[in-house]
């Protein structure tokens, strides 16, 4: 019995004791490991905030170094730039002079005409339309403009909205472009159609236009009841806070902070007046933006407010729709091109760096009207947008898009060693 007595006595020691040891480590193992995790995580996000500054600062610098030596040497006027990466806005602003004999600068609120950008807009607009059932991209056209004629009666059946938008319809170049330049309502500009003949079936040959590709605003009226102006409007401009674009004549005129444009008489830039030709097409380039809002609507495009359009439903005006052959394009002759095709408002292309290195698609527009010239391209394989515009006609838009990408690529996509100064 007392053997008994003992051993529970000592077994009830050893078990306070157990309780007692682990009561007292485990207080101590709580404290050590939790202070470790937070000083990680902090040193962590530390660092990648001074990795995010540095490179934003890198990229600015960088920026003002390229557009300012094509100042200094008479390639542009002025210029308005807007890069975005990510769900970031690395920069929206601007470089050299509204006006040539003006001491006014350019910064990321200075209103440019945007011309034949105006066209990706169209083509998004579409694609949000065919997501919501109002139209499909492939409905006739006359299904929605019934006194629209092209050619004979088998040849206007076969004319589809994607026709329009990716200029196949059969159209000759430029057909019209001039009663658009005239200021003529697209409404009676698409019913001359009749009296061209097609140079192809509908879809099997691209064939550049502005009034063909303007009819689509037409069949959006007719679709849904609003003009484009109302559409583009309620749809994206005032959910992504584009408070600055416009679509009319007025508005620009009577904007304080505009960029002139200019033309070019020898060595000499000669300040020129905005004109009023293509808002009655606006559709094919009648938009008026400055480069905070195109930092918005490329964030919107790579994606990145799926409240207004999702990746997928953005995509369908991204899709290859017919290819673009030829080499002696400007965007031909971009480093490691491969091939280019038109979607719905926007060209795409795919470029190889190297041999060995995966491709890359850039989903591209130019833009020229009333002598200003802009280039938009996104990258969506690096998540990058890059919208450039000039308030003049000038030989760097040739090569503007593969050089910035360039830059933003040798700055971001160098190892972190090299950012000596985090």
């Amino acid at each position: 019995m007392k053997q008994t007595k003992l051993f529970l006595g000592v077994l009830t020691f050893v078990i306070i004791l157990m309780l007692l040891t682990s009561s007292s480590v485990q207080p101590s193992n709580v404290e050590v490991i939790v202070p470790i995790d937070k000083s990680v995580k902090t040193l962590a996000e530390k660092r990648e905030i001074e990795l995010y500054m540095f490179q934003k600062n890198a990229l600015k610098q960088a920026l003002k170094d390229y557009f300012e030596e094509a100042i200094r040497s008479g390639d542009i006027v002025g210029v308005g730039v807007s890069i975005v990466k990510g769900d970031s806005i690395i920069i929206s602003d601007g470089f050299g002079k509204r006006k040539v004999d003006d001491s006014k600068e350019v910064d990321g609120e200075t209103l440019f005409r945007l011309g034949s950008i105006s066209k990706g807009f169209t083509g998004i607009l579409a694609a949000n339309l065919n997501n919501e059932g109002i139209l499909q991209l492939d409905d006739r056209v006359t299904t929605y403009l019934p006194d629209f004629k092209f050619g004979n009666q088998q040849n206007t059946q076969r004319i589809k909205i994607a026709h329009l938008l990716s200029h196949t319809t059969g159209t000759p170049y430029h057909s019209y472009t001039d009663l658009v330049e005239a200021g003529l309502p697209m409404s009676s500009i698409s019913k001359k159609f009749s009296s061209i003949d097609p140079i192809s079936v509908p879809g099997t040959q691209y064939s550049y236009q502005n009034a063909m590709f303007s009819v689509a605003q037409e069949v959006m009226l007719k679709a849904t009841g609003n003009d484009i102006q109302t559409l583009l409007t309620n749809k994206f401009f005032e959910p992504l806070g584009m408070d600055a674009i416009s679509m009319d004549h007025e508005t620009l005129i009577y904007t304080n902070n505009i960029a002139f444009p200019h033309i070019k008489r020898g060595q000499k830039w000669k300040t020129l007046t905005p004109r009023d030709n293509y808002y009655n097409a606006i559709a094919a380039g009648g938009i008026n933006a400055n480069s905070k809002d195109m930092a918005k609507w490329m964030q919107f495009l790579l994606g990145h407010n799926p409240n207004v359009m999702t990746k997928a439903q953005i995509k369908a005006a991204f899709t290859p729709f017919i290819e673009l052959k030829g080499h002696h394009k400007y965007y031909q002759k971009w480093p490691g091109h491969v091939k280019s095709a038109y979607g719905f408002g926007w060209r795409i292309h795919t470029v190889k760096e190297k041999d060995n290195a995966p491709e890359e698609t850039i989903w591209h527009h130019g833009g020229s009207v009333n002598n200003y010239r802009n280039e938009i391209a996104l990258f969506p394989d690096a998540d990058l947008g890059i919208c450039v515009l000039i308030n003049g006609p000038s030989k760097l838009v040739k090569t503007v898009v593969p050089d910035l990408r360039a830059i933003v690529k040798g700055i971001y996509e160098q190892k972190i060693e090299n950012a000596s100064s985090i």
